[in-house]
């Protein structure tokens, strides 16, 4: 049966000459006790210089537990041998043994750490590496076998062979050193099979010392490394103690790192720009920065701040999208608040820059295990016809829209379906539309929702291309494009609705679709329609133009086929206000069989030409010619002031 865990007896009264007498007379001792019990994991130097720090540190100890009470009865002597060691020495020897075990265990998080745990600072010694003295074979075995064990079972094995104690002053000693079971530790040090004898040996004296330098080229090496680092921090110094703003008076630039106040403002959820509700009603200007401030979370401060600093410094847990060309930095300075607001199952912040709109969005629980996302988009010189609605979410059940404050009404259409009449479209109080399905959600392009917003002047027909602002969309000549309407303007983008995927998330602002020719087609085919898709993206370049040509089809309106791109090109003026023109054709078949070059220019060319395989010639702006499967031909027309220009590539 195991025994019950004894209690260590009441110390005898000591004082501090008593102590340092005893240090004095067993200095050696009270190290070799130290260096045996120190953890082997520790290098010999290390294990050297810790056992000096801790009988050193004793004697400190000694003196602070203050004088002997002189009106104590001392307690009475036990006839075993161990109760005749010198109070001071025994005291000495308690607090050697608690400073190795503590140097033994490891560093805690939710616990100070103990002085014992660190290096000692003294005894220190420069240039030099301290040994005891190499031992024999057995000795090598004995440090083998303690390293094995832990420092309770070392500290049990080295009283019993060194102090020459008996079990039940062991576990006292243990016990009065703060080991939790020195019962559990005397049955560990059963296990260390070898003669007491030879924890005499000079190979575990740390008061019988060889010297030894340590590693050279490497100390050499930190030597250089201090050098260095000392210097640039003497010269920082000098540079910051400058005078003036620390670079020095009448300098242009700050030091690398210096804190700007504006980039700090923009940090500072008390500084965004907050608009009221009814500002857009006199403001000179409609547009984002006439949109009112709305949401309820725009008070949370938190949420807010959360959605600065991402934004400044996007960590890796963050979702991050642009429009292209859209720059992606921290805010200029003080941005604008559009919204912050919880929307589905996200808590949403959108600001506005005067250059840019930015979306964040989180979980609603903050929680930032799921991550965040953050979205850029462009938006600079937006008007009235650009500015009525953005993306506050997208997800698979569709498309929220935060819309203008002056949109007065919201409605969805389905461009596939001209002949449909469009439906209300929900808005909450802070303008936030119920899920629009989006285009992406239907395969094979089978539906295209659009939305149509409504205000005073105009009713506005805008779809999602995959970015924060929707495109509008509008048809007409270049120069004076107009807001779709008209049950002949509905059946066109019927047809042209499935190419909007060509321009999707391209930054697109506007995409507006022209019929600039009608032509009759050989053979009594009926009539064809020659259309210019022009896409303006937000930040001037990178527009697409796609010159399409849409056959006449015997199927009702909404199941007709989309428009067959007959050129296509980017960064092109043409199609635009600056070269209102276009040249397209075709290869094309009759329903007879046979093959025809079809070609049509817009108002300004006078005459066609095809050469290369299909040669032909035709006044006018209409071209047929016949031709062969597979012909290729060149396509070139003259214009009224008697230049000649090219087909749309």
């Amino acid at each position: 049966m195991r025994p019950l865990p004894e209690v260590p007896s009441a110390a005898a009264r000591f004082d501090a000459g008593q102590s340092e007498a005893a240090l004095v007379e067993h200095y050696p001792r009270l190290t070799r006790l130290g260096y045996l019990v120190l953890p082997h994991s520790l290098s010999r130097d290390r294990r050297v210089r810790t056992a000096h720090a801790l009988t050193q540190r004793a004697l400190q100890a000694a003196r602070g537990a203050g004088p002997p009470d002189a009106g104590a009865v001392p307690p009475p002597r036990r006839p075993d041998r161990a109760e005749a060691v010198d109070p001071g020495y025994a005291y000495l020897r308690r607090q050697v043994l608690r400073g190795a075990l503590a140097a033994g265990s490891p560093l805690r998080l939710r616990r100070l750490p103990r002085r014992a745990q660190f290096p000692p600072l003294l005894p220190l010694t420069w240039g030099l590496r301290l040994f005891p003295h190499s031992g024999g074979a057995d000795e090598l075995a004995l440090e083998e076998r303690l390293s094995g064990v832990s420092g309770a079972a070392r500290a049990a094995f080295v009283l019993r062979g060194l102090e020459e104690l008996a079990d039940g002053e062991v576990r006292r000693v243990l016990c009065a050193a703060g080991v939790a079971d020195p019962h559990a530790a005397l049955m560990e040090a059963d296990g260390v099979s070898a003669p007491h004898a030879l924890l005499a040996s000079p190979g575990f004296d740390p008061c019988s010392l060889q010297a030894r330098p340590p590693d050279l080229p490497r100390r050499r090496r930190y030597v250089r490394a201090a050098l260095a680092g000392t210097a640039a921090l003497l010269v920082c110094g000098a540079l910051l103690g400058l005078p003036g703003e620390g670079w020095g008076r009448g300098t242009l630039s700050a030091p690398l790192y210096a804190r700007n106040p504006a980039a700090e403002a923009a940090l500072d959820p008390g500084a965004l720009r907050r608009v009221p509700a009814r500002f857009w009603q006199r403001s000179p200007r409609t547009d984002f920065t006439a949109w009112p401030t709305r949401g309820d979370r725009t008070e949370d401060t938190r949420l807010l701040r959360r959605a600065l600093r991402v934004w400044a410094r996007p960590g890796g847990g963050v979702r991050t999208s642009a429009t292209p060309r859209t720059p992606q930095g921290p805010p200029m300075g003080a941005a604008q608040l559009l919204y912050a607001g919880e929307v589905g199952t996200s808590a949403v912040v959108l600001f506005y820059d005067g250059l840019r709109v930015v979306r964040y969005a989180e979980p609603r629980d903050a929680d930032p295990s799921e991550g965040a996302a953050l979205d850029f988009a462009r938006v600079d010189g937006a008007d009235v016809t650009s500015a009525g609605a953005l993306v506050v979410q997208r997800t698979r059940g569709g498309v929220r829209y935060l819309t203008a404050p002056w949109v007065r009404q919201a409605r969805v259409r389905e461009l596939l379906a001209p002949d449909r009449a469009p439906r209300a479209l929900h808005r909450s109080a802070d303008g936030v539309t119920d899920p629009v399905a989006g285009p992406a959600a239907a395969p094979g392009c089978r539906s295209w929702p659009a939305v149509e917003l409504a205000d005073d002047a105009a009713v506005r027909l805008v779809t999602d291309l995959g970015e924060l602002a929707p495109a509008r969309l509008t048809s007409g000549p270049p120069g004076r494009p107009r807001d779709v309407s008209g049950r002949a303007e509905y059946a066109s983008w019927a047809r042209t609705a499935c190419l909007l995927p060509a321009v999707r998330s391209h930054g697109v602002r506007a995409v507006n679709s022209w019929g600039y020719a009608t032509q009759s087609l050989p053979e009594g085919n009926g009539r064809a329609q020659w259309l210019c898709t022009r896409a303006e993206t937000w930040r001037g370049t990178g527009s697409r133009v796609l010159a399409q040509f849409q056959a006449p089809s015997g199927r009702p309106p909404g199941s007709r086929p989309p428009g067959v791109v007959a050129a296509r090109a980017e960064d092109s003026p043409e199609c635009g206000t600056r070269s209102p023109r276009v040249l397209a054709g075709v290869l094309w078949k009759s329903r007879g069989g046979r093959w025809y070059v079809l070609a049509a220019g817009s108002a300004q060319f006078t005459s066609l030409t095809t050469s290369g395989g299909v040669t032909g010639q035709a006044r006018g702006r209409l071209l047929a010619v016949p031709a062969g499967a597979g012909d290729r031909a060149r396509l070139t027309g003259r214009l009224a002031d008697g230049s000649q220009a090219g087909s749309l590539r």
